[in-house]
C-alpha cells in the first residue's frame, strides 16, 4: 500500500538506501518518505545501526605446541554517516569480520606459550580490535570493542594442568601438615621436659621434708626419754612404717599380690636399708 502511494517507513535505529533508476541516490533517515516509483526511485534495502554481536571460535597451536580453542568476542555497527559504503562494498560482514579475527589470532597465539595465552588475553584482543578497526573503517563499520572470552585448551591438557596443579596443592598441605607436626612434638617434648624437671624438685623437696620430720622427731624422742639413742628411736619408727604399709597393702581390695620377706631378720634388713638411705640423702 505505501508503494502505491509513493510513501515508505524507516524504522528507529536503521537506515534505507534509496536508488534512482538502479544507482544509489541517497540515505533515508528514520521517519516517512516519499518515493515516486514513477520516476525511477525505490528502496535498495534497509541497514541496521544497533550495535552487533559475532563470536568467533577460532582453533590454533600455542608456541609450546597445545592446541587450543579462543573465543572472541566482535561487537560492531554500522556508521551512518557510512551507510552507503556498509550496504554496497560487503556481502557478508559477518564472514568479513571472521576471516580477519582468524588472521589475528592464528599470527599471534604460535608465538605464546599457553601460560602465556591466558595472561596476556586482553594484549590479543588488542591486536584483534586494532587489526579490526583498521579493515572495517573502510567499509563504514566500527568496531566498538573486542573480547576473549574464553581460552579452552585440549581436554588432556586441562586434566595434565588441574593434575599438575593438584599435585602442587597436596605438596604444599603436606609440608604444612609436616612443620606443624613438628611444632607439636617440640612443644609436647619442651612440656614434657618442664614437667619432669618439676616432678623432681617435687620429690627431692618431699624426701627433704620426710628427712627432715625423722630427724626432729628422733631428736624430740631423745630428748624426752632418756637412755635412748637414735639408732633405736630411728628403728622403732621405721618398724611402725613397715607394719602400717603392711596393713594399707592388706586393706586395699585392688592391690596386686608383693612379695615382701617377714620375719624379724626382714624387718631389720629393711630398716637397716631404709635409714640408711636417708642418712644419705641428709649428708647429700
Amino acid at each position: 500500500m505505501g508503494n502505491l502511494f509513493c510513501c515508505v517507513q524507516v524504522d528507529q535505529s536503521k537506515v534505507a538506501i534509496k536508488e534512482r533508476f538502479g544507482k544509489f541516490d541517497e540515505v533515508l533517515e528514520p521517519g516517512c518518505h516519499c518515493l515516486p516509483w514513477f520516476l525511477g526511485c525505490q528502496l535498495a534495502g534497509h541497514l541496521s545501526l544497533r550495535l552487533q554481536q559475532l563470536d568467533v571460535r577460532c582453533e590454533t597451536k600455542t608456541k609450546d605446541n597445545v592446541f587450543v580453542n579462543v573465543v572472541a568476542s566482535i561487537q560492531y555497527r554500522a556508521l551512518a554517516d557510512k551507510a552507503s559504503e556498509a550496504f554496497y562494498k560487503l556481502s557478508n560482514t559477518r564472514n568479513q569480520i571472521q576471516a580477519y579475527v582468524f588472521d589475528v589470532i592464528r599470527a599471534t597465539v604460535p608465538k605464546l606459550s599457553l601460560d602465556d595465552v591466558f595472561e596476556q588475553k586482553n594484549e590479543i584482543a588488542k591486536a584483534v580490535e586494532d587489526e579490526l578497526e583498521k579493515a572495517m573503517s573502510a567499509y563504514g563499520y566500527e568496531i566498538v570493542q573486542t573480547l576473549i572470552v574464553d581460552i579452552e585448551p585440549d581436554e588432556h591438557v586441562k586434566r595434565a594442568m588441574n593434575e599438575i596443579n593438584a599435585a602442587a596443592r597436596l605438596r604444599m598441605a603436606a609440608n604444612d601438615k609436616a612443620e606443624a607436626e613438628k611444632i607439636l612434638q617440640i612443644k609436647r617434648a619442651e612440656g614434657e621436659a618442664e614437667a619432669k624437671y618439676l616432678s623432681g624438685l617435687g620429690i627431692a623437696r618431699q624426701r627433704q621434708a620426710i628427712v627432715d620430720g625423722l630427724r626432729d622427731s628422733v631428736l624430740g624422742f631423745s630428748v624426752n626419754v632418756p637412755g635412748t639413742t637414735a639408732k633405736d628411736v630411728m628403728d622403732m619408727v621405721l618398724v611402725t612404717q613397715y607394719f602400717d604399709t603392711m596393713k594399707e597393702i592388706g586393706a586395699t581390695s585392688k592391690s596386686s599380690a608383693v612379695f615382701i620377706p617377714h620375719g624379724p631378720g626382714a624387718v631389720r634388713d629393711v630398716a637397716t636399708q631404709i635409714r640408711d638411705g636417708l642418712l644419705q640423702a641428709s649428708h647429700a
